[in-house]
């Protein structure tokens, strides 16, 4: 299924991506540095919510409490849990 979130505290205006049980693909930022979320969204493609949670979440960005990664973790785990 395809998700949109709307991330909070960073450059990146939407997130967009498919779930498929707990596999995550097609990741899209809409905003941010570009080339860094490109990267972000090609390494993760293909891996688990919790792959990715394990090694994205709690990242900061500069003096944010967040980043685009930590705001990507809170979207997987939100769409997961809407699937339950």
């Amino acid at each position: 299924m395809r998700y949109e979130y709307y991330p909070k505290g960073v450059c990146p205006m939407k997130l967009e991506f498919d779930l498929d049980g707990d596999v995550v693909s097609n990741i899209v930022f809409t905003g941010g540095c570009n080339g860094n979320l490109k990267a972000i969204s090609t390494l993760v493609d293909g891996w688990t919510v919790d792959e990715i949670t394990s090694k994205l979440a709690g990242n900061t960005c500069g003096f944010k409490k967040t980043s685009c990664a930590d705001q990507l973790c809170i979207a997987l785990t939100k769409a997961r849990e809407s699937e339950a």
